[in-house]
């Protein structure tokens, strides 16, 4: 990491990161391009072991790609804010951001811990649900990521 001024190690702050993003962008290797797409997610993280997750429906292009390559790269961030420029020079303006990078090997959730992971999903949105419709939940998969390197990094609006 180029600025060490602004990388976070704790994984507490890490988690403050993951619990205020919205979106998780994986990007997988496609073979001539990378394919990237935006999902909802949850985590869990375990001791420093962080366990990234997302559902989608059971037909589509990331299936046959995971298929093929399970590693992936993920980005997530938050925190965003203009920094206006420093006087007449309009070079000087920046954003003010927290994001957490990395790299991941993804799996199919086994069935029997399908339901607890969506909660988990649901939960990191707010949405407390327990009762899971069989058909919605039959069209589902769910994916989970085991990081196996990061980085998070926080610019801040005042440095």
């Amino acid at each position: 990491m180029r600025r060490k001024d602004r990388e976070i190690t704790d994984i507490r702050q890490i988690q403050k990161i993951l619990e205020k993003s919205d979106v998780l962008r994986v990007a997988l290797n496609n073979g001539k391009y990378p394919y990237i797409f935006p999902v909802n997610f949850g985590y869990e993280i375990s001791e420093d072991k962080i366990t990234l997750y997302f559902h989608t429906s059971k037909e589509g292009a990331k299936h046959k790609i995971i298929e093929k390559d399970n590693r992936a790269a993920f980005e997530t961030d938050c925190g965003h804010m203009l920094i206006p420029p420093q006087g007449k020079t309009v070079c000087t303006a920046s954003f003010a951001y927290e994001s957490v990078i990395g790299l991941g090997i993804i799996n199919k959730a086994a069935e029997n811990e399908k339901e607890r992971l969506l909660e988990g999903l649901l939960n990191h949105y707010g949405i407390k649900q327990k009762n899971f419709d069989a058909v919605y939940s039959a069209n589902t998969v769910v994916y989970k990521i085991d990081v196996e390197s990061y980085t998070a990094k926080i610019r801040r609006q005042d440095g």
